[in-house]
């Protein structure tokens, strides 16, 4: 099997700039993972810093860009984890996450941390299936 590295064309200047070593899609075999995906507004190197929902509903509909790029979908997600600087986000978060995710909910761990890089409040990332 080999192991393909997938940057999503609306990532691509995000992920220059950051100037950090590494891959934000990788596909091997059947499993596409998905490195940590802040709430940066797609083709722009702009983070969205409205509310927590609004946050929470960019970083999703990253994950799913990114799933898509490596030929995958939301359904298909194993397992996330979630890293937010503020347990108090916590029900915020949960709400929104459950419109994105229906039926068996994937594997998840919720981490706590003093910060993220760039000033996210909270990122996100996931392991899938391919369709």
């Amino acid at each position: 099997m080999t192991r393909t590295v997938i940057t999503p064309p609306e990532f691509a200047g995000w992920l220059s700039q950051a100037k950090v070593p590494l891959s934000l899609v990788v596909k091997h075999g059947n499993i596409v993972y998905v490195s940590g995906v802040p709430p940066i507004i797609p083709n722009t190197n702009d983070l969205r810093t409205d509310s927590i929902a609004g946050q929470v509903t960019q970083v999703l509909d990253n994950i799913a860009l990114c799933l898509k790029a490596g030929g995958s979908d939301l359904s298909k997600v194993l397992k996330c984890t979630i890293f937010a600087v503020n347990a108090a986000h916590f029900a915020a978060i949960n709400e929104v996450y459950r419109t994105y995710f229906k039926g068996p909910m994937p594997a998840r761990a919720y981490l706590g941390v003093d910060h993220l890089l760039g000033g996210a409040k909270f990122e996100v990332m996931g392991i899938a299936v391919k369709r």
